[in-house]
């Protein structure tokens, strides 16, 4: 196989978004857009990776900055066009001999077997492959012309387009591929002698046939190039990527009453015979092990659940929740950068943050680890078979042996040896008669205010 290489055009204004926040920074599926791009540029085993900003994208600059020894970035400045945005990753792909693929920062649903049929196309004898789709309201898209022998001769913008060639429905998703050396060539004979006085890339299927080479479009679905201008478009990319992970995960074998009701991040892994009952959020980071039971209402955000556990309804697990096999997290119950050990429990109204809970402990309700002084986060660690009471506060940095007993409401705040018990509470007293001389007293100072 050629080497392959992506340059994924990024330096859109994005002003129908309506945000300060570039276009192809806004998520999908808990992803940047652009990031949706660069992960199907590496699917489909690109070695080298452009990503063309606009001169004020620095926050797009920014964004991929931290990973240059696998992306490099280029800048369009001015704007003219994507022809020009192509073009100027020109010097970022020097010495590159191989296949190169066009891919957009704010088309984060493209599958990687679609931009896979372009390169076969390569490989079958095109010089250009361009990726197409059948248009419910074709509208203001580029119009994919063909012959009667199936090969692609041109891409008609809308604007330029005649009668007849807006009459065609087969539309242009802008995504095309090429050996990079012919791109960049023929890219170098593209004209701004159109409408919108912009250099286009579409032009170099003309220009390709012009020279005798072959041109060839691969069809996907409509859905599968949605691109977002707008946070209309942006909510619709959304719906389409959970319909997707929904459909996924059911005919993988997970179990979902109503799945219209689950969210998934992009990295979402559930495996199979777990159970996700209605209104579910995945943030990312999010592992599911076979047999888990999620109840309703909770929240998972890069959190590693195994089997048969049995998490909410109403939990919330955070970053660096760990819970081994047949741990029990329940209503209410908020997990943080904690380990739970196997068959450990908390079933209601606790905070678990900053720990180590062993296997077989019990967490009673109410109970809170007092992770934070104000400047640092510390541990608190519980050994295998502790029972700690409810509402306890186990200010850390603690450690509960392994048996220990904690009284109900203790607020424990020095180690618990093993097979203690501990209880830090204020002594209970006594008063006999006093709530029937307390209501007597009061009973005559309020009739005396009422003379």
């Amino acid at each position: 196989m050629r080497q392959r290489a992506a340059v994924i055009l990024a330096a859109g204004q994005g002003t129908r978004m309506r945000s300060d926040l570039p276009k192809v920074l806004h998520q999908v599926g808990g992803r940047a857009m652009v990031d949706w791009s660069i992960a199907l540029a590496h699917s489909v085993g690109c070695e080298r990776i452009v990503v063309v900003c606009g001169a004020e994208g620095t926050a797009v600059q920014q964004h991929v900055a931290g990973r240059l020894d696998e992306i490099a970035i280029a800048v369009q400045d001015p704007p003219q066009g994507t022809g020009d945005a192509v073009l100027a990753a020109r010097a970022a792909l020097s010495g590159f001999e191989g296949e190169l693929v066009v891919l957009y920062g704010d088309t984060p649903l493209i599958p990687a077997a679609a931009v896979e049929a372009l390169f076969e196309q390569l490989h079958a004898g095109a010089s250009v492959g361009v990726l197409g789709f059948d248009a419910a309201e074709p509208g203001s898209y580029g119009r994919l012309i063909e012959d009667s022998g199936g090969q692609l001769e041109a891409i008609v913008e809308a604007k330029d387009a005649s009668a007849d060639q807006l009459a065609v429905t087969f539309c242009n998703s802008g995504v095309m591929a090429a050996p990079a050396a012919m791109m960049f060539e023929w890219l170098g004979r593209v004209t701004n002698e159109n409408a919108k006085g912009e250099y286009y890339l579409t032009d170099i299927v003309g220009l390709a046939r012009a020279d005798g080479k072959a041109c060839k479009a691969v069809a996907c679905e409509e859905v599968d190039v949605l691109g977002v201008n707008s946070r209309v478009e942006l909510a619709e990319a959304e719906r389409a990527f959970q319909d997707r992970m929904r459909h996924q995960m059911l005919v993988s074998g997970v179990t979902m009453t109503a799945p219209e009701t689950v969210f998934f991040s992009h990295d979402t892994i559930v495996e199979k015979d777990v159970i996700l009952e209605p209104s579910i959020v995945f943030g990312p980071g999010v592992r599911i092990s076979s047999g888990a039971h999620i109840r309703a209402f909770s929240y998972l955000e890069g959190a590693r659940v195994a089997s048969d556990c049995v998490i909410g309804p109403y939990a919330r697990l955070r970053p660096g929740a760990v819970l081994d096999a047949k741990v029990r997290v329940g209503n209410f119950v908020e997990v943080k950068n904690t380990h739970m050990g196997e068959g450990a429990k908390a079933n209601h109204l606790a905070y678990l943050g900053d720990g180590e809970v062993g296997a077989g402990a019990n967490i009673g309700a109410g109970t809170i680890f007092c992770n934070y002084d104000g400047f640092l986060k510390h541990q608190t660690k519980i050994g295998e078979n502790a029972f700690v009471g409810s509402n306890s506060a186990l200010v850390a940095p603690v450690t509960i042996g392994a048996g220990a007993y904690i009284g109900s409401g203790s607020v424990i705040t020095k180690d618990v040896k093993s097979d203690a018990l501990a209880v830090a509470r204020g002594r209970q007293m006594e008063k006999t008669g006093w709530g029937a001389a307390f209501r007597e007293k009061m009973s005559a100072i309020k009739a005396a205010k009422k003379r």
